[in-house]
């Protein structure tokens, strides 16, 4: 694939203090991350880069080395630098364990960048599930290597947190602090995945374009005493993360998400002839469990 051209790669700021290989590194990492240069792609040799930016071959090679050992180029020596693959991270959904846990149980560095921490107005549905208003707001930015991987958005009650501070969550696992200063501990919950598309603000801070799909994990957790814990939104890049569901015989389940009651009316869509939504989904449950029933039956 034939390299990148000068003409595509933009002047660097000089007017700031930011270093200038960082600032080299910045400006193909954007380009990586945009799919600008796929995978495969040749950068452009060190000596055109040196003559592209204006700067020595030292800055080029500290920006190169930079890239390649968050992964996102390979470098061998006597040929142009090449676009690396994207890595994917891996994440049990069903685990009540958060990412930053899971990352540090595989072994790889997940830092966390605390965006905002104080106390807000919340939605109403997560103000009913804690049973109050008086709730935090915590807004996180995870990254790997330097690349933003997912935005977190956590909503905890007041008066379950006293002195909670937003430096203590810096580089940190919530569910670790909650745990050691706290005691508390996740318990169960339940979690949701949706796709969604980058929105202005999710695409800034994601480092992504506009309408990018993104995973969105929703989820509410209870303590150790069955009491709210925690209410969040995780939205991830896509291209980085797969989400892992372990599956075990005997433990599937399927929950009907049945009308509110104002909204069902007779010979509604979904009620057949009239028929109590109820039953219906009863029966529709009762046909699921039957054919699963039917798909463990014995194999050849």
């Amino acid at each position: 694939m034939a390299p990148a051209t000068h003409d595509a790669l933009p002047v660097l700021d000089r007017s700031g203090d930011t270093p200038l290989h960082a600032q080299v590194a910045a400006q193909l990492r954007g380009y990586i991350r945009a799919n600008k240069l796929a995978a495969g792609a040749a950068l452009p040799s060190e000596a055109a880069l040196c003559e592209r930016f204006g700067v020595a071959r030292s800055v080029v090679r500290q920006a190169l080395a930079a890239l390649a050992a968050e992964g996102l180029i390979q470098r061998e020596s006597g040929r142009p630098a090449t676009v690396a693959a994207p890595q994917e991270h891996r994440r049990l959904v069903q685990r009540s364990t958060g990412l930053y846990e899971q990352f540090a149980q595989s072994g790889v560095s997940l830092q966390t960048r605390v965006l905002a921490f104080a106390r807000a107005e919340p939605p109403a549905e997560v103000a009913e599930f804690f049973g109050t208003p008086q709730l935090l707001l915590l807004e996180r930015l995870r990254h790997v290597a330097d690349a933003p991987l997912a935005y977190v958005r956590t909503w905890l009650a007041i008066d379950t947190v006293p002195g909670l501070r937003a430096e203590d969550l810096a580089d940190a696992s919530l569910h670790g602090v909650l745990t050691r200063r706290f005691g508390l501990r996740p318990g169960a919950g339940r979690n949701q995945i949706r796709a969604v598309a980058a929105d202005a603000q999710l695409a800034e801070l994601l480092d992504t374009p506009a309408g990018t799909p993104l995973l969105m994990l929703q989820g509410r957790g209870m303590d150790q005493h069955g009491r709210p814990l925690e209410w969040f939104t995780t939205w991830h890049r896509a291209e980085q993360l797969v989400f892992d569901v372990d599956v075990s015989v005997g433990h599937e389940s399927v929950q009907p998400r049945l009308q509110a009651p104002s909204d069902a009316t007779p010979d509604a869509p979904g009620t057949p002839d009239g028929q109590d939504p109820l039953a219906r989904a009863q029966a529709l449950v009762a046909e699921l469990s039957a054919e699963l029933a039917r798909l463990r039956g014995p194999r050849l």
